[in-house]
């Protein structure tokens, strides 16, 4: 179902950077977004993304106007390639959550550059 998601769907989609222990509940991680981030948790159909240690596990919170749905998708072979080093809420593209829920890098490897010389 996450993996088939309609990004566009969505207000806005953010991934949790680092780790989140994903024992946590609906209130804990709604928590963590009003208190560490400072984003409003009440907007509705705004994705919240997190992800565990191993990454072979996701949990999303979207508030729906009336609650708080809470999704976990776990994957039997392989992981999510989650950003670790930030301790930031980043805010996806439709490309990018496509990308997550295949297992590939939210992050683009190749970077575009502009020379300031030629050899």
């Amino acid at each position: 179902m996450l993996r088939d998601a309609d990004p566009k769907k969505f207000a806005d989609i953010y991934v949790v950077c680092g780790r989140t222990d994903m024992r946590l509940g609906i209130d804990s991680l709604a928590a963590i977004i009003e208190t560490q981030y400072h984003l409003p948790v009440f907007v509705p159909n705004t994705l919240f993304l997190f992800c565990g240690r191993r990454a072979n596990k996701i949990k999303g919170l979207v508030w729906e106007g009336d609650g708080f749905l809470l999704l976990t998708k776990r994957v039997e072979d392989g992981h999510f390639t989650w950003p670790r080093t930030s301790t930031e809420a980043r805010c996806l593209n439709p490309h990018q959550f496509d990308w997550l829920m295949k297992g590939f890098s939210i992050d683009p490897v190749i970077k575009e550059h502009t020379p300031s010389r030629s050899a």
